[in-house]
Formats: C-alpha cells, structure tokens, sequence
C-alpha cells in the first residue's frame, strides 16, 4: 500500500469511528426462526426462557413479514424485502412488486449486498440449504421466479456492481451444477476466470484465499467453521464487508429445527465476542412458523413426550404445524447503529438500518 492510500484509509476509517458507523455488518438470518422456535429452543436447550444470546443483544425489535399482497410471507420476499427495501410478491427475488412469478419481469432491485460492491467492500454469503434457494438469491441475484435455479446461480459470474460476491459458502452443489449445467454454464470454469478458488468442503480454504466459492454436497457442516472462514478472508479489505449468513430452523423436523437454532445461536455468540468494535451484528427471521409449546413441566425435557400435529393425531409438548406464519419475528442488534433497532418495524425498514450504519444515504 502506498502511503497516501494508507493515509487515506486511517482518515476514513477515523471519520467513520467519529460518527459512530459500522466498517463491517454481519446480517444473521434464521430461516423460519420466529419468536415461538427461539423460545422452545431456549427451553429445550437450558430449561428456561430466554437464554438464548439473541435474546440478550441489547437492541431488539419486533419486524412484521408480509409480502407486497400477502399476509404470510416466503422467503423470497422475506429476504428481498430485507437486502433491497421493497416488499416483492411471494417467489420473486429481488424484484419490485409488478413481478410476476415465472412470466414477467419487475424493475431489479439493488440490494445492499450490490450497494457494498458498488462502493469497494467486500460481501459474502453462507448458507446450509441450496445457495440458489430464496434467502441466499436474494442477495446476489435477481429472478422473477425463485425456482430458476441455473439461471440464478450464473448471476454469481455477471454482477452488476464490483465484482460479485467474494466468498460463497453453502450446499447443493450437485443439483447447482444439473442446473447450470442446463442453461449453459461451466461453473468450476466460470469460476476460475473470474478468481475465484473453486472447492467442495471447508477444509480445502486456505488463508491465502481472497475469493471463494465453496459448493457442499450436505447441509450438515460447522456453521461456525465456514463464519470464521469467511470473517478472515473479507476482513482483508480494508474498507470492510457485508456478510449474511443464513441457517435452517424449520422445525417440521422438530429436533432438528431446534438444534440448528442453537447452533447458529452458539455462532452469533462466538462471532459477537471476537470481531472489531466496528462491526454491526444483526439477527433477523424472513419468516415465522407454526410451533408452540402447549405443555410440560419445568425440569422435564420438552421432547420427551414426542410432537403434537395439528391434526391432533399424537400429543406431546410441542405442537407443530408444516407452514409459515405471518406475526412479527424477533430483530436483534449489536454495535454500530444497532440503536436503529427498536419498537415495530417493517422487513423493508432492515435495509435502511443497514444503509444508515454504512453511512449511506438511500
């Protein structure tokens, strides 16, 4: 670096810390982690409510889901509305609202990721499900249908600001590859040409690594592993970075649902305690989902009496229903411009908090 940039760059970094705005933000999306799964996985996991961290950070809202026409929201709109501002139509992503799923276009929608690129930072993306699934799309690409796989995933290779995603870390890499393959894309190719190194588990990235896509063929991999990953290799850019994670916490696997909120509870914690002062943390759902605890006694573990249907067909302690609902999820927040994170707020209101804690005027 010479030493007008390094100047240059401690005089940034001095002015951001003066107006108290995040160098880096973290977003953390518990998919399907409403307020009813955090608090059967608090109980489940330390028989009482409220031990979660999430449930400690210092700020915390209550933000409503819906999607521009419907009360229950997907996540495609969830996650677009969160990363761009706008509220979409249920299977869009990152459209505007005139969208119609699988037939017309609506106008493209920058999304905040895209705005971190515009402005030199640099951005990541992590997720246990398919990286072309709805919440992790949203972020990086731009689809009038959320079931267009291949033609999702090529958008990675074609950014419209900077140069795309850094570091890309999730599953479903054999059916990326059907579907990409389908529409005309190489991707261990496309990925060469354009720097990124190109691998298949989270053991093969190194720290010399400063663009990665890393394609998984299981959900079941160390959520904490690929943050770390990821943190080390986009705190190389001395401007800073934008990463979202996103962790499965359907609960119509019941315990599986609770773990995987615990895990990623145990993530946030870890990650709070070690990144810089700049760093804003953020924890949100795109959605709840239909789970409550109706029984049990204090001191018994909550799973012992197995899952009660909506049918009523078997009881047990928690009642579970297989869909999304539409009532407020939690928001949780710490550091810079976490104070933005109070009362009840909309899912579109997330991108302006985020775009005010950058400092940028939206």
């Amino acid at each position: 670096m010479t030493r007008s940039l390094f100047v240059f760059t401690v005089l940034v970094l001095a002015s951001q810390a003066a107006r108290g705005e995040a160098r880096n933000i973290i977003l953390f999306l518990g998919d399907a982690a409403g307020i009813p799964t955090l608090h059967v996985a608090s109980v489940y996991r330390y028989d009482h409510p409220n031990k979660l961290f999430i449930q400690q950070m210092p700020y915390i809202a209550l933000m409503d889901t819906s999607a521009a026409d419907e009360w229950v929201t997907d996540s495609a709109n969830g996650m677009s509305a969160i990363v761009t501002g706008q509220k979409t139509k249920n299977g869009v992503i990152s459209q505007s609202a005139s969208a119609v799923r699988g037939k017309q276009d609506g106008e493209i929608l920058q999304t905040i990721l895209e705005y971190a690129e515009q402005r030199g930072l640099s951005t990541g993306v992590i997720s246990n499900m398919n990286v072309t699934d709805a919440t992790t799309a949203a972020c990086y690409s731009h689809s009038n249908d959320r079931g267009a796989s291949g033609k999702i995933f090529a958008q990675v290779f074609t950014p419209r600001f900077g140069d795309g995603v850094d570091v890309l870390i999730g599953a479903g890499r054999d059916a990326i590859l059907t579907a990409t393959a389908k529409v005309g894309v190489n991707v261990e190719a496309a990925a060469r040409e354009k720097g990124y190194a190109f691998y298949s588990s989270l053991d093969a990235i190194s720290d010399s690594d400063t663009r990665v896509i890393a394609l998984l063929n299981t959900h079941d991999f160390s959520l904490s592993e690929a943050v770390d990953d990821a943190i080390r290799i986009l705190s190389k850019n001395e401007k800073g970075y934008f990463l979202m994670t996103e962790w499965d916490a359907h609960t119509d696997n019941l315990k599986r649902g609770l773990d995987q909120a615990i895990e990623l509870d145990d993530t946030i914690r870890k990650t709070a305690e070690s990144v810089s002062g700049d760093t804003l943390i953020i924890f949100a759902a795109d959605h709840s989902f239909d789970i409550r605890l109706v029984d049990g006694k204090k001191d018994e573990p909550i799973l012992s009496k197995g899952t009660q249907r909506a049918n009523g067909q078997s009881r047990g302690n928690v009642r579970v229903d297989d869909g999304h609902t539409g009532e407020q999820v939690l928001v949780a927040a710490q550091g810079p411009g976490a104070e933005r994170v109070h009362g009840f707020i909309a899912n579109t209101d997330l991108f302006h908090i985020m775009m005010a804690a950058y400092g940028w005027g939206k």
